[in-house]
């Protein structure tokens, strides 16, 4: 059984409240990571020295451990960045106010294991002042109600031809739908990998917001060949998002 190498990558901006906990989730894994790498967009607080206090420990356990602090363009821009510095085969995406559960990166091996993949995501743990909800993910149908990003793991290989193109939120999805596209090989598992916090960008909550990311997700939906009854699809996933969060 060929086992694969793995690099963790977090972009984070004025994360000090939370990138704690992000960094201790990839160093707590039943099976650790070939490295960790840390994308930080010349933050103003003290994300960088907390970042730094980890060293040692990820010294300890074997793990390359790189942070790289620089302004940049935003998210996906800091993502490519890790992408480009990753040497691991497959490379999965944890954003500072998120995190792993303990056997994420056992759970990403034992699948490719069975069957390899170019794409793989899990389920996810999604959280909100109003309560905890496990979102299930599935292969089929291609709609972002089975799939989210913070439980996605790429091959480096497929990430050297298609990177995120830094045009919206949802590049992250935009980037999982052109694969999807070229039918690159897929892989679920039934499994919460990791948990996501609600309050960022994509959830901000206000009605003017919902109705904007209705229509940048419908359209990015469309610019994949997919047909109008997507309109649906993104009006009840952003309004059960509104309702949650």
């Amino acid at each position: 059984m060929r086992t694969v190498s793995i690099s963790i990558i977090t972009a984070v901006f004025n994360g000090s409240s939370t990138i704690s906990k992000t960094i201790t989730s990839v160093l707590e894994q039943t099976l650790t990571p070939l490295e960790y790498i840390i994308i930080d967009g010349a933050s103003s607080d003290n994300t960088l020295e907390i970042a730094e206090s980890f060293r040692r420990l990820f010294d300890e356990r074997g793990i390359r451990y790189l942070i790289v602090s620089e302004a940049d363009k935003g998210i996906y821009d800091a993502m490519n960045k890790g992408i480009a510095l990753a040497e691991g085969e497959i490379i999965g995406m944890i954003n500072s106010d998120d995190w792993y559960e303990p056997t994420a990166i056992q759970t990403v091996k034992e699948t490719y294991a069975k069957k390899p993949f170019d794409m793989f995501w899990a389920d996810v743990r999604l959280i909100s002042p109003k309560g905890v909800i496990i979102k299930n993910v599935k292969e089929y149908p291609i709609t972002t109600r089975y799939w989210h990003h913070s439980s996605t793991f790429i091959t480096k290989e497929i990430y050297s031809e298609d990177k995120h193109r830094c045009e919206s939120i949802y590049d992250d999805f935009e980037l999982h739908l052109r694969l999807r596209r070229k039918n690159v090989r897929t892989a679920t598992a039934n499994k919460v990998v990791s948990n996501f916090c609600f309050g960022g960008v994509s959830n901000e909550k206000s009605i003017k917001k919902t109705i904007e990311r209705i229509k940048l997700k419908y359209s990015i939906y469309r610019t994949h060949g997919y047909n109008r009854l997507y309109l649906f699809e993104c009006m009840g996933m952003e309004i059960a998002k509104y309702l949650f969060s």
